[in-house]
């Protein structure tokens, strides 16, 4: 008697609409502001009625909302979920960010790695910072380019890499950041900023990293880079 144990096993069947559902978040975090029921159903190139239909289904579980004039937001209830992504790491950074921040006058963040990209988990703006720049939870950029994906970079071995980026070389900056402690960029993710960045390794955690931007000009990089440095081992005992 055959068993289904000896059969190959066969891949399961994909949901297609929870796979919209989830791309509607997506493109809601991705979007500078509240888009209408028909820009999402062209981004998702389906018809209005399926856009619409996956929609209330969101809208029940209160993942997304609609303002005043029906166009579509992201949701209360993310910010909910986010708090758990990661809670332990989330918990030990954000008092270090919050303390580099107003320290610095600069916005700062905490990045993982997701894939080939870094995704800002969290972020701290300054009390009092003049001019800071925003850096919205949920931002992804490829892990090739500003300052956290070369602080990343520096920080996985070569087989991590391998793992993720096979068809590419790590970044020259990499052995720079090494040497320094830190990483930094200039006009590479935001046009007109700069970062600076030190990676964050925990055992049981994603690769990670703390950054600051700040609008280009005078700064003392080395400086900010040891304050970054110095965050990183607060969080690193702080969870060991």
């Amino acid at each position: 008697m055959t068993k289904a144990s000896d059969h190959p096993a066969v891949a399961a069947p994909h949901s297609q609409t929870l796979s919209r559902g989830v791309r509607v978040l997506e493109i809601l975090a991705e979007a500078p502001g509240a888009l209408s029921i028909a820009d999402l159903s062209a981004a998702l190139g389906v018809h209005r009625s399926i856009a619409y239909r996956i929609l209330r289904t969101l809208e029940d579980h209160g993942l997304v909302i609609r303002d005043g004039a029906g166009l579509v937001l992201l949701g209360p209830r993310l910010a909910a979920l986010a708090r758990g992504v990661y809670r332990d790491l989330q918990s030990a950074v954000l008092p270090e960010l919050t303390s580099v921040a107003n320290e610095l006058g600069m916005t700062a963040f905490l990045v993982v790695l997701d894939q080939r990209e870094c995704v800002t988990l969290a972020s701290i703006e300054p009390r009092h910072g003049l001019a800071t720049v925003g850096q919205r939870p949920g931002t992804r950029h490829p892990i090739e380019r500003g300052a956290p994906g070369i602080a990343i970079q520096s920080s996985l071995s070569a087989r991590e890499w391998a793992e993720i980026a096979s068809d590419t070389a790590p970044r020259a900056e990499v052995e720079t950041a090494r040497s320094l402690g830190y990483a930094t960029s200039h006009d590479e993710v935001i046009p007109g900023i700069s970062s600076v960045s030190v990676a964050l390794r925990v055992p049981g955690q994603p690769p990670a990293a703390l950054a600051v931007v700040y609008v280009s000009g005078p700064q003392q990089v080395a400086d900010i880079g040891h304050r970054l440095q110095a965050a990183v081992a607060a969080t690193v005992r702080d969870l060991a």
